[in-house]
């Protein structure tokens, strides 16, 4: 896939919601790095999360717990929306076998020039 593809709005989020499904640490490292530009933060209602070192721990907390432990699967659950150098999207956490959705959020991007994450709000 050239660059300019890895960067489409839809295309992007592919990829990162497959990070916090990703079940090898070395693919979600290389994920991490290609996704979020170097000072890259992700922010939640009660973090920040800066830097490469800080995302792969937030990332695989997130999978060991949510995934390989309780067997969830993060999934796109609307539209990806595009303005500029910001995306926003909706998605929901549902059992790997089926079943209700267990969660479920809102996540804006503002992107750096280069089309990776600099900000990353999760709501």
């Amino acid at each position: 896939m050239n660059q300019q593809n890895r960067n489409e709005p839809a295309a992007l989020v592919e990829r990162y919601l497959a990070l916090w499904n990703e079940p090898d640490e070395g693919v979600r490292r290389e994920g991490i790095t290609s996704l979020w530009a170097d000072d890259g933060v992700q922010f939640t209602r009660l973090r920040e999360i800066r830097g490469y070192q800080a995302l792969e721990e937030r990332v695989r907390t997130a999978y060991e717990k949510f995934v390989k432990t309780e067997s969830f699967l993060f999934r796109l659950a609307g539209n990806v929306e595009a303005h500029h150098n910001a995306i926003m999207f909706t998605w929901e956490m549902v059992p790997v076998a089926g079943g209700e959705v267990a969660s479920a959020g809102t996540i804006f991007f503002l992107l750096s020039d280069d089309g990776r994450i600099r900000h990353d709000y999760q709501f």
